[in-house]
């Protein structure tokens, strides 16, 4: 089912979900059930699949010479999404990125989820890798999320890369796309963040999901910003509880969030990460039950693998 159909099924009911990483390279999928098992109690309608695309290294060989080598720290994105709705009976949403792909890779890809009865994608751009500086696409690949969204909706109506195809089946994909309620780290202010937001839903983007934030008036101040410019479709909060205190320094500094002064304060006081994911639960279960009482069609959160602070703020509200 398509997350718009979650929406307008729910009738004005705030709906809960979640995203997961696939395990690290050499692990099985039970890593991934072990976490998604104490969640299911709230019943999700959908949980997102993250991608993670190839990375390069290095290794420096005997005679001082360097070998590029590729990596893929967590692959399986696509099995995990059929077996998460092979098992749980819920609709898996894979995230699908521009850097990795060319647009072939992008076609075929999607050929292999409609083929799996997949619904709904998330269309990202995706960041850049750590040996560059800034994102650089695959040389037939897509620049921008909005040229993303752009070919999935192509395959929607039936269009194909390859003109000469007979008989083209249609795909027919929701497609979900970022929001950045503090501007995305690249974006020079707002204005252009929303331009190319308008931009996506243009191409055939039905529903947003935002960045994780850590104060509601940001999301509310994103949500007007948005019907102000003429965006009609659902916005969904994205929110993560705060675990450890290194996540004070590491997540402004990766997502371009600020996190308020009162949190801040509340986690330096702490002893210990155990203090600080109390800290972080009370907040997010605050944050939560405001969003709840506005009205959002999901709460979604970002799980990053670990269940249990996720289940601990359900319980509150689901």
């Amino acid at each position: 089912m398509k997350v718009t159909e979650h929406i307008a099924n729910a009738k004005g009911r705030t709906q809960f979900s979640f995203e997961i990483l696939p395990p690290l390279k050499g692990e099985n999928i039970q890593s991934i059930f072990d976490s998604i098992d104490p969640l299911m109690e709230f019943k999700p309608p959908f949980i997102d699949v993250t991608y993670h695309r190839e990375e390069y290294v290095y290794k420096e060989l005997e005679n001082g010479l360097l070998q590029k080598k590729v990596v893929r720290k967590r692959p399986g994105t696509v099995g995990i999404c059929a077996a998460i709705q092979n098992k749980y009976q819920v609709d898996a949403i894979p995230h699908i990125l521009c850097g990795g792909f060319t647009r072939e890779d992008t076609e075929n890809f999607l050929i292999d989820l409609d083929f799996l009865g997949i619904d709904n994608v998330m269309a990202l751009r995706g960041d850049a890798v750590k040996t560059e500086t800034y994102f650089t696409p695959e040389k037939e690949g897509h620049n921008y999320a909005n040229e993303l969204v752009q070919q999935i909706e192509s395959l929607n109506r039936g269009e194909y890369l390859d003109e000469e195809i007979q008989n083209q089946a249609n795909t027919d994909f929701c497609i979900g796309v970022a929001g950045y309620p503090e501007k995305h780290i690249e974006a020079p202010n707002m204005d252009s963040d929303i331009h190319f937001l308008k931009k996506k839903l243009k191409n055939g983007a039905s529903y947003i999901v935002t960045q994780m934030f850590f104060d509601n008036k940001k999301y509310f101040n994103f949500v007007d910003k948005c019907r102000s410019e003429g965006i009609t479709a659902p916005i969904i909060p994205g929110l993560k509880p705060i675990s450890t205190k290194k996540q004070l320094n590491m997540i402004p500094h990766r997502f371009n969030t600020e996190l308020p002064e009162e949190l801040i304060r509340e986690v330096l006081k702490c002893g210990d990460n155990k203090q600080i994911r109390e800290v972080g639960i009370e907040w997010c279960i605050r944050q939560s039950k405001e969003l709840v009482d506005a009205g959002v069609p999901f709460l979604h959160y970002y799980s990053m693998g670990k269940s249990d602070n996720i289940r601990a703020i359900a319980k509150q509200l689901f």
